[in-house]
């Protein structure tokens, strides 16, 4: 993608001030912003894009733009962390409550049921469907799907310095994507499951079966860090070191000895009573979610646990840093909010409550720099929130539960799902308006 962000995909004309542009209705076509109009000429605005022959877009890829490639050794990633400078702490307030924000317009006419015929990938109503696919009050927008896993994906990552999207899956395979062409690029067989994913400078890191894959995606170095026992669930860097939390409950830390140029064992932290399966590292802090229905708050300085939450009644799944705050997702239906007391301890301020599991959890901003929560949840939806309101702004449909959602440079993120697809979005910068 160019370095403007993606505009030659996502340019939208306003009203012509030179009159009826040779009488097409001042409209973009929406058959055309999704890539299938075939009428020739169109009475709808197509933007300045040159189209083929057919009337059809050609791919014009995902890929990063130039600020956003860079090298580096170990760093604590954007991934997991995502912070807000016009701090709130009115979570929960009603979308009445909140102050306007903006044009955000929502007018298609459509039955609040998904449509099973799109579900299965053969709904022929399109765009004119009259039942759900997706749907959004702003503009968050479908890019591309990437066909090829065959069982869940359990990671994505775009690494700095990287024209390639890395994406893994309980297929035992890892396919590397092109990011200019969004074409497949390549298939690597780890011989097992994979885990989570993670990158880190140039460092590509795998979640496997006792073992923690390690790729410099600048060099081709490529390492293994053993160590785990069990399944690697969840991968997180911080304090210049890579943790892994594994299934046995344990986690393994490794820090990188320029010297040798290998990653040496630096400490075994021990507390949890089954799997870890979620770690997030704020501050000189990290937080480890585990199936015993825990989270244990690590010193990143001492090793030490320094404190167990245990306000979740059943799996925590994902853990997340937005300012000042924890954020916690659970099988148990809610999301929960933490913040420090007086004397230092994590207690719960606010809790919202979905009618599914939580599945994970993932923060951003969105086209106006405002942050947003994406919460994967059991029915096969993802829903965007508003932070710190948790008013819905939109869900996301898919063919089964979304496992793995990623962020990316210039508004985009990827979602992966438990059919093998990987789809890639994007914030545009203006409200979509649909009919």
């Amino acid at each position: 993608m160019d370095a403007d962000g993606g505009r030659r995909i996502f340019n939208r004309l306003g009203p012509s001030s030179s009159g009826d542009n040779n009488g097409r209705q001042q409209k973009v076509c929406f058959h055309w912003e999704k890539g299938k109009c075939t009428r020739n000429p169109c009475p709808f605005l197509h933007a300045e894009l040159p189209t083929a022959a057919n009337g059809k877009r050609g791919h014009q890829g995902f890929g990063a733009d130039d600020n956003y490639r860079g090298g580096g050794g170990l760093r604590r990633s954007g991934n997991y962390n995502f912070n807000n400078s016009n701090h709130s702490n009115s979570w929960g307030r009603t979308q009445s409550q909140q102050p306007a924000s903006g044009n955000r317009t929502f007018v298609r006419k459509v039955e609040k049921k998904i449509c099973s015929y799109w579900v299965q990938g053969s709904c022929r109503y399109g765009d004119t469907c009259k039942f759900l696919h997706q749907w959004s009050t702003d503009s968050f927008t479908l890019l591309t799907p990437l066909e090829g896993h065959k069982q869940a994906v359990t990671g994505i990552t775009l690494p700095s310095g990287s024209d390639k999207l890395y994406s893994g899956s309980e297929d035992e395979t890892v396919r590397i994507w092109d990011c200019q062409s969004g074409q497949l690029a390549g298939v690597v067989n780890m011989g097992c499951s994979v885990g989570c994913m993670l990158s880190e400078g140039p460092w590509v890191f795998m979640g496997l079966t006792n073992v923690v894959k390690a790729w410099n995606v600048q060099t081709s170095m490529e390492l293994s860090l053993s160590g785990p026992v069990g399944q690697v669930y969840s991968l997180v860097v911080g304090n210049d070191l890579l943790f892994a939390g594994n299934k046995d409950g344990t986690i393994l830390a490794w820090k990188f000895n320029a010297t040798t140029n290998c990653f040496e064992p630096a400490a075994s932290l021990l507390g949890h009573t089954l799997a870890v399966v979620t770690l997030v590292v704020g501050g000189n802090r990290m937080y480890s979610g585990s199936m015993d229905h825990t989270i244990r708050v690590w010193s990143l300085e001492t090793m030490q646990c320094i404190q167990t939450l245990t306000g979740h009644n059943h799996v925590v799944t994902s853990v997340l840093c937005w300012d000042q705050f924890l954020l916690s997702a659970s099988l148990d239906n809610t999301v929960k909010v933490w913040a420090a007391t007086e004397a230092g301890n994590l207690e719960v301020t606010y809790t919202h409550t979905e009618e599914q599991g939580l599945i994970t959890l993932c923060g951003m901003h969105d086209s106006e720099s405002k942050p947003v929560l994406l919460c994967s949840c059991n029915d096969n939806s993802v829903r965007v929130y508003d932070l710190p309101s948790f008013s819905e702004r939109g869900k996301i449909f898919s063919k089964e539960e979304v496992r793995s959602i990623q962020i990316g440079p210039s508004g985009l993120f990827f979602t992966g799902d438990g059919s093998g697809q990987v789809r890639v979005w994007k914030w545009s910068a203006e409200s979509t308006t649909t009919s």
